[in-house]
């Protein structure tokens, strides 16, 4: 894969082989994002675990003290006096069948899916459209709840969904450069914190085999996986 001129110079600014702690790692991030617009920081951590089965599953939520840096719309699934609370409490869009024939036609002007219990027998006809998107609501993550206005509020505020993909990496968004090295370092330790303490029982053997960290433009910096040990 050819990279372009920045990308190159900013490979240069970083050992790409070598394992950095937390800190310099988020230094040197900062370093490399030298594109026009405010890069997104993400992370990408490889988990010792098979997804394949049920028990290893790593999945959750967690609210960023510092937020991601992205304006999330918000689109509620309930009905009555809900609707007028989700709206107050800072959806972009409430409603219930409505919506579900919206989305049906091709509609897809928003970033997270709640729904109250009440609605999941209208969203889980929205199975195939919204779950290969990641957007489908799951009581796991919070957002399926008879407590629309608090998951909305999450949201709102900064509230990411964890979970592995098919080859056991995690891939989150921390927020942005502009964001400077300790709120981001706030971020990353509240995340990292979460999948830890998410470590399923069948899970055999070192926990957290690799974690990079990338600004949206720039080369993945290695961090210490050693420092990620589970509670006993």
């Amino acid at each position: 894969m050819k990279h372009g001129k920045k990308y190159q110079d900013s490979t240069k600014l970083v050992d790409t082989a070598a394992l950095y702690d937390t800190t310099e790692a988020l230094e040197n991030c900062l370093k490399t994002a030298k594109a026009k617009f405010d890069e997104t920081v993400e992370i990408h951590v490889r988990l010792g675990v098979d997804s394949r089965h049920a028990e290893q599953q790593v999945r959750g939520a967690v609210v960023l003290p510092n937020g991601t840096g992205k304006t999330v719309r918000v689109l509620v699934f309930c009905k009555g006096d809900k609707v007028d609370a989700a709206l107050a409490a800072g959806a972009d869009y409430a409603g219930a069948e409505e919506y579900m024939q919206k989305i049906q036609g091709g509609w897809m002007d928003f970033d997270v899916v709640i729904a109250s219990p009440d609605m999941m027998g209208v969203v889980g006809r929205l199975g195939k459209v919204l779950g290969p998107r990641g957007l489908m609501p799951s009581p796991k993550a919070g957002t399926v709840t008879p407590d629309v206005v608090k998951a909305v509020q999450e949201a709102k505020a900064g509230k990411i969904e964890y979970r592995l993909d098919k080859t056991n990496i995690i891939h989150c968004p921390i927020g942005k450069a502009s964001f400077g090295a300790q709120k981001l370092q706030e971020n990353f330790d509240t995340l990292m914190d979460a999948i830890v303490k998410a470590k399923p029982a069948a899970a055999k053997g070192q926990y957290v085999k690799s974690c990079v960290i990338t600004p949206t433009m720039g080369p993945g910096i290695k961090i210490n996986p050693g420092k990620f040990v589970p509670a006993v």
